[in-house]
């Protein structure tokens, strides 16, 4: 549970930082996991990861 603790909190984060200056684009980046580590994702983690990486994609031509 540390880890998608972890990355439920880095995604609130970025989120809600108002302070750094520049889009999404600017300062994100996609999230990649082991196999290993998306196993122990809950369902609303995996959902957030997706959304994360998806609006990336949408937005910045990130490639999956």
């Amino acid at each position: 549970m540390g880890r998608g603790l972890m990355l439920v909190s880095v995604l609130a984060a970025m989120a809600g930082c108002t302070t750094v200056k520049g889009g999404f684009c600017a300062v994100s980046s996609p999230l990649r996991l082991s196999a290993s580590a998306v196993d122990a994702l809950s369902d609303a983690e995996v959902k957030a990861l997706l959304a994360h990486n998806r609006k990336g994609e949408r937005l910045c031509g990130w490639k999956p």
